[in-house]
C-alpha cells in the first residue's frame, strides 16, 4: 500500500497578496484529487484570508496553513495571532522553524506552548526539527526534519542521511509523520520521497514559484512510494 505524501509550500516573507493570489491561479486549477497526496500552502499573515477564499471559490484540493501561530490565547499580545483566530482560516501551522530559533530566539518551550495553542483550534500542528535529538512536544503527529545547513543553501542533505534521521524519530515517536525540508527541488524529489520513512516535503524557495511547485507535486503524484 503507498504511503500518504505531504507537499508543503513554505512562502516565508515572500509574495503580496496579488501574487499569492496569481499563484493560486495558475496552481490551483492543475491540481486533481489524490487520497495520496496532501498539498498545502502556507503564504505570510496578509494573504491567509484571500488565498483561502480562492481555493475555496476554486474548490481546489489544497489546504491552507500559517507559518507561524502565537504561544499565547486572544488578549493584549500586539503583533500575535492566536490560533484561535486563524482557525476558521487555516487547517495547518508550521512551528520551531529554525530560522525563528535562530532570529527570534524561538526556544522549545515556546513551540510546546504553540502545539498546545494549534491543538485547542483544532490546527495540525506541524513541528520543525533540525535533528533526531530536537524534543518534540506531545501530541505532534506531523514533523519536519529541516537540519539547519540545507536550509536555502541550496545544499540538500542525502536522502540516506534524511530516512535515517526520520526512521530514528519514528522510532522514538510513535505514529508520526516525517516529512523533509531543506533545498527541495523537483529534480530530487523522487529521491527522498522514495526513502521508505519519508512522508512528505517542506518546500520553500522552490515552493516560490508555481510551475516548479507543480513539478514537484506531479513526481510526488506519480511515484511508487512504499
Amino acid at each position: 500500500m503507498n504511503k500518504q505524501i505531504w507537499v508543503i509550500a513554505n512562502w516565508k516573507n515572500n509574495k503580496t497578496i496579488a501574487e499569492a493570489l496569481s499563484w493560486v491561479d495558475v496552481v490551483g486549477p492543475k491540481l486533481s484529487s489524490s487520497s495520496k497526496v496532501k498539498i498545502v500552502v502556507c503564504p505570510t499573515d496578509i494573504a491567509i484570508e484571500g488565498v483561502k477564499k480562492a481555493v475555496m471559490v476554486g474548490n481546489y484540493p489544497m489546504l491552507v496553513g500559517s507559518q507561524d501561530i502565537s504561544a499565547f490565547d486572544t488578549g493584549a499580545y500586539t503583533g500575535e495571532e492566536a490560533a484561535r483566530l486563524l482557525k476558521d482560516v487555516v487547517d495547518l501551522s508550521i512551528l520551531g522553524h529554525s530560522e525563528r530559533r535562530e532570529n527570534l530566539g524561538e526556544t522549545d518551550e515556546m513551540v510546546a506552548e504553540k502545539v498546545m495553542r494549534a491543538r485547542e483550534a483544532n490546527i495540525i500542528p506541524l513541528v520543525c526539527v533540525q535533528n533526531e535529538n530536537t524534543p518534540i512536544p506531545e501530541g505532534v503527529n506531523l514533523v519536519a526534519y529541516e537540519p539547519v545547513f540545507a536550509i536555502g543553501s541550496g545544499n540538500p542533505d542525502t536522502p540516506e542521511n534524511a530516512g535515517s534521521v526520520a526512521a530514528k524519530l519514528k522510532e522514538r515517536y510513535k505514529d508520526t509523520e516525517v516529512l523533509y525540508g531543506g533545498s527541495v527541488t523537483w529534480e530530487n524529489t523522487e529521491m527522498f520521497l522514495a526513502q521508505p520513512d519519508i512522508n512528505g516535503l517542506l518546500i520553500g524557495k522552490a515552493s516560490l514559484d508555481p510551475e516548479g511547485f507543480l513539478k514537484i507535486i506531479e513526481v510526488a503524484c506519480k511515484g511508487t512510494y512504499e
